[in-house]
């Protein structure tokens, strides 16, 4: 329970430090965000007009102050309104992260369905053609750009083939899989070579040579003692990975035009919206922060060693 509290503690003034840089940040750069609302309307730009606009918005309060009623909004569930969608950011927030929330999901299921059959194949067959097969593999796609990536498949499958959209204004299956597809490859790459990494080590444990000698067969060795054991170093890379996701992979919902949140944050950071470039810059340390977290618990759960130490 102690260890808990000052995880809790800890993910605390992480995300207050996060939320106070973020607003520096934003508070210091170029652009009037008064002047940005009257000039996306019909409204005559007067300075009057922008100082009543700057009183209305409480940009004419000192920093601290501003900060101050922004944490105090946050608190309460307000993170502001959006200048450039004129409504809330946590509902335009929300609006995009049901488009990232799916498409993570499908990508990590495409993940785990390529990376764990060829790391373990690359693994068990060490050496020999297989092996050199997936590793060659492994380096072209770390080594190829998502958005190139994208474009290529956008263009073969999409463009020629016609067997998925081109674009995808709203969240569909047939939608999905390009984009998923693309980041599955480049995350594949990573994976295969740690699951082979974790493997090998794993089948040069005594525990292995142990197994054998009671003469226990490869694939009962290979499931049923060394898989368990490796688990634990990817379920860390799995989490990251997760939370990268769901901080939304901006540059392939744009080849795409996938409705996610990375989508959205890049619009915000083009239209200078502020409020919603601070919401998406809390939203993705407060994924990383849980996936963090559940990942650490997930630990403590599957290691025997650790479950002991708290007992």
């Amino acid at each position: 329970m102690k260890r808990l509290g000052n995880r809790l503690m800890q993910m605390l003034i992480t995300l207050i430090g996060v939320s106070f840089l973020t607003f520096c940040l934003t508070y210091i750069a170029p652009g009037d965000p008064a002047a940005m609302v009257l000039e996306a309307g019909d409204h005559m730009v007067s300075e009057e007009l922008l100082e009543q606009t700057r009183e209305e918005m409480g940009l004419n309060k000192p920093f601290l102050v501003q900060y101050g009623n922004w944490v105090g909004g946050l608190l309460k569930g307000d993170m502001g309104i959006s200048y450039s969608a004129k409504k809330p950011v946590a509902e335009k927030l929300a609006e995009g992260f049901v488009g990232t929330f799916f498409l993570a999901v499908v990508t990590v299921i495409f993940v785990l369905i390529i990376s764990l059959p060829l790391g373990i194949w690359s693994a068990v067959r060490q050496n020999e053609w297989p092996d050199y097969l997936v590793r060659v593999c492994s380096f072209i796609g770390v080594s190829m750009p998502n958005f190139w990536l994208g474009l290529m498949l956008l263009y073969i499958f999409g463009l020629k083939l016609r067997l998925f959209p081109i674009t995808s204004s709203s969240v569909t299956l047939s939608g999905v899989v390009l984009p998923a597809v693309t980041l599955a490859i480049y995350q594949s790459t990573k994976y295969v070579r740690q699951v082979r990494t974790v493997i090998l080590d794993e089948l040069h444990q005594d525990y292995v040579i142990g197994a054998r000698a009671r003469g226990l067969s490869e694939r009962v060795i290979l499931w049923k003692h060394v898989l368990p054991n490796a688990l634990l170093p990817l379920i860390t890379l799995l989490g990251m990975s997760i939370g990268w996701l769901l901080g939304g992979v901006a540059v392939v919902e744009i080849v795409f035009s996938w409705p996610g949140i990375g989508n959205t944050a890049v619009h915000a950071i083009m239209m200078r919206d502020y409020p919603l470039v601070e919401g998406f810059v809390l939203w993705i340390a407060i994924c990383y922060m849980v996936i963090n977290f559940l990942v650490d618990l997930s630990y403590a759960y599957l290691d025997p060693k650790l479950k002991r130490g708290e007992k």
